[in-house]
């Protein structure tokens, strides 16, 4: 099975804030564990995709960058999006499909916005799903602090499916490259 790992929004400026916006939540944390996750995907032989928002650092600089510590291969591939859904406008869809990836693996910021909407739209797209427990982040809201929007999208989108495919949501300290969608299929008898 072909596989992709998509890194999403982890810019220098989204992740360590700016006069008016915080950092994300536990940024290093974030950062060490991305990284790790990355080496997991080259080990799989996966295609590595990076997606920037147009929206961060208005779209330029510095600010508008992949994160500086963050370790991108030579080979990755990246793409800049104007809308919160990565697929929305850029080449995404089009590159996983010429590439027969099958799964996805999911990782980056914001948990409630540009993460959650990837989760979903990429198993409407007949693509499975892994998120990384601890690879996404967001910064609190006026409603929830950030560390109960990441546990909350952890536990809705663990098992979330659209028809025939589904996302599972797991720790970075686990095989992220093998997946465990069969067992979803199974428990709905799919």
């Amino acid at each position: 099975m072909k596989q992709a790992l998509l890194v999403i929004d982890v810019q220098q400026e989204l992740v360590e804030g700016n006069e008016k916006e915080q950092a994300v939540f536990q940024k290093e944390k974030l950062i060490e564990t991305i990284n790790r996750v990355i080496e997991m995907a080259k080990e799989a032989d996966a295609h590595i995709v990076f997606i920037r928002d147009k929206d961060v650092a208005g779209g330029n600089g510095e600010g508008f960058q992949v994160h500086r510590d963050l370790q991108v291969p030579d080979h990755a591939v990246v793409f800049d999006k104007l809308a919160t859904n990565s697929f929305y406008g850029t080449p995404l869809l089009d590159f996983l499909k010429e590439k027969e990836v099958a799964h996805v693996v999911i990782a980056g910021c914001q948990t409630e916005y540009c993460i959650d909407t990837a989760v979903r739209y990429a198993t409407v797209s007949g693509l499975d799903v892994t998120l990384v427990a601890d690879g996404h982040s967001t910064k609190d809201s006026s409603a929830l602090k950030a560390e109960q929007i990441i546990a909350h999208h952890n536990v809705a989108l663990r098992g979330h499916y659209n028809v025939n495919h589904f996302s599972d949501v797991r720790s970075s300290n686990e095989d992220l490259f093998q997946p465990k969608q069969d067992g979803y299929r199974k428990e709905y008898g799919m």
